[in-house]
C-alpha cells in the first residue's frame, strides 16, 4: 500500500559531496546548490540550459540595476550573447550609457559604500555603491553621444534598436582605434546583430544628450510605438516559425514589463491569437507582496496573458543579487551548453514587423466582420 507521503519524498535525497577547492562553477551549483535560494538559482540553471537553450527558442532578456557598471557587462552579458544564449535585450538607458565608458576607454573602479560622499564631490568623484570614478567620465562620455548623435544618419525618428544598433557600431570603432575588444554590450550586439531596446529612452544620460540636441533643432527622436511594435513582432515570429519564446529577466523594473508586455501587444491590443511566452525565468531581489512590477511572479503574469498557463510549472523566480546570479549562471550555461547559431534579429526586423502588420490586418477584418453580423442580426441574434 502507497503511503500518503511518497508522492513528496521523491525529490532528490540531499547529501553533497564534500567541497574540495576544486570544483568548476557549474560543478558547484549541481552538488552544494541544494536548497532555499541556493536551489532556486540551480532549478533556474537547468531550466535555462535544458530548455530555454533549445534551438527553437528566442530568448530575450531585460536589464535592471547598475550591471554594466559592476562590469557584469564584460564578465557575462557579452559571453552569453556571443554564445547566442540570448537573441535580444531590452535595459533601462542607464546600464548602456555606463557600458559606453568602457568602449571609451574610461575607467571604473572598486571603492567603498562608506565613502563620505561630500567630500567624494568635492574631490570630483561620483559613486555607485562601491563603485567609483571621476565626474570627467561622464563628461567625456556626454560628449560622445552627442558628437556621434549629430551625424546625418541620425537625423530622423527612430526605434531606440535602431539607435542603439548605429551608437554601438561608433562604440566599436572606438574599441578598435584604442586596441579594445570585448568591452562593451553595445559594441558587440552591433556587430552580433542584438537588438537592444530601451523602454524609457529619456530615462538616462543618453535621452537627456539627445533631449538637449533636439533643442538645437536635431530631428533625432525616439519612436517609442516602434518599440513596442517591433518588440512584439519578435515574440510574434519566434512563435510563427514553429518556435518558442522565453523570458529571462535580470532585476524588474520597466524593462521586465516591457519584455512580458509583448504578449498582451500581441493578443489584447492586436487582436492576434496567442497564449503567452513559453519559458520564464528572472532573478530579483523584489518581494512580490508589496505589489510591484518588479516582484510579481510569473503566476500573476498568466492572469495577463503574458505567460502561456501550461508552461507555468516550468517557470523560475530565483531570489538573489544579480551581481551574484547573473555571473553563475553565465558560467553554468557556457559549461554545460555548446554555443547556439547566431539568430541576428536586428537584420530581421523589417521581414518581423511585416508578419505582424499582416496579422494585425487580418484580424481586424475578422473582428470588423464578427460585429458587423452581431450587428445584422440585432438584439438577441447568433
Amino acid at each position: 500500500m502507497t503511503r500518503p507521503s511518497a508522492a513528496y519524498l521523491r525529490g532528490r535525497r540531499i547529501a553533497p559531496r564534500p567541497i574540495t577547492g576544486q570544483e568548476s562553477a557549474a560543478d558547484l551549483i549541481d552538488n552544494a546548490f541544494l536548497a532555499f535560494n541556493a536551489g532556486r538559482l540551480r532549478e533556474g540553471c537547468l531550466l535555462f540550459v535544458q530548455r530555454m537553450l533549445a534551438p527553437d527558442v528566442t530568448v530575450g532578456m531585460s536589464l535592471t540595476g547598475a550591471m554594466t557598471p559592476a562590469g557584469l557587462g564584460m564578465s557575462s552579458i557579452i559571453p552569453l550573447m556571443e554564445a547566442g544564449f540570448v537573441d535580444w535585450i531590452i535595459s533601462t538607458g542607464a546600464n548602456l550609457y555606463h557600458d559606453a565608458h568602457f568602449a571609451l576607454g574610461l575607467a571604473l573602479h572598486q571603492g567603498s559604500h562608506q565613502a563620505d560622499d561630500v567630500e567624494l564631490r568635492d574631490r570630483g568623484v561620483v559613486r555607485i555603491y562601491d563603485i567609483f570614478f571621476d565626474y570627467s567620465v561622464l563628461l567625456s562620455t556626454d560628449a560622445f553621444v552627442r558628437e556621434v548623435s549629430a551625424r546625418a544618419e541620425f537625423q530622423r525618428p527612430m526605434s531606440s534598436a535602431e539607435y542603439h544598433h548605429l551608437l554601438g557600431g561608433y562604440l566599436r570603432e572606438r574599441e578598435r582605434a584604442l586596441g579594445l575588444t570585448r568591452t562593451s554590450v553595445l559594441s558587440a550586439a552591433h556587430e552580433l546583430e542584438v537588438p537592444i531596446y530601451t523602454s524609457s529612452p529619456g530615462d538616462s544620460s543618453i535621452g537627456m544628450n539627445v533631449a538637449e540636441q533636439a533643442l538645437a533643432g536635431s530631428k533625432l527622436r525616439f519612436d517609442v510605438s516602434a518599440d513596442v511594435n517591433e518588440t512584439a513582432s519578435i515574440v510574434l515570429e519566434a512563435k510563427r516559425r514553429g518556435g518558442r519564446s522565453a523570458a529571462f529577466i535580470v532585476g524588474g523594473g520597466s524593462p521586465k514589463n516591457f519584455l512580458l508586455q509583448t504578449e498582451p501587444q500581441i493578443q489584447e491590443v492586436l487582436g492576434i491569437d496567442e497564449r503567452g511566452h513559453d519559458f520564464f525565468l528572472q532573478m530579483t531581489d523584489a518581494r512580490p507582496d508589496s505589489g510591484g512590477l518588479s516582484g510579481a511572479t510569473p503566476a500573476e503574469a498568466v492572469s495577463w496573458g503574458k505567460i502561456d498557463p501550461d508552461q507555468l510549472p516550468g517557470t523560475v523566480v530565483c531570489y538573489l543579487d544579480n551581481s551574484v546570479a547573473l555571473p553563475l549562471l553565465t558560467a553554468y550555461a557556457l559549461a554545460r551548453h555548446p554555443a547556439r547559431p547566431l539568430k541576428r534579429l536586428y537584420a530581421r526586423r523589417e521581414t518581423m514587423m511585416q508578419r505582424l502588420v499582416d496579422e494585425y490586418h487580418a484580424a481586424l477584418v475578422y473582428r470588423n466582420t464578427r460585429a458587423e453580423e452581431a450587428r445584422r442580426a440585432g438584439p438577441g441574434g447568433e
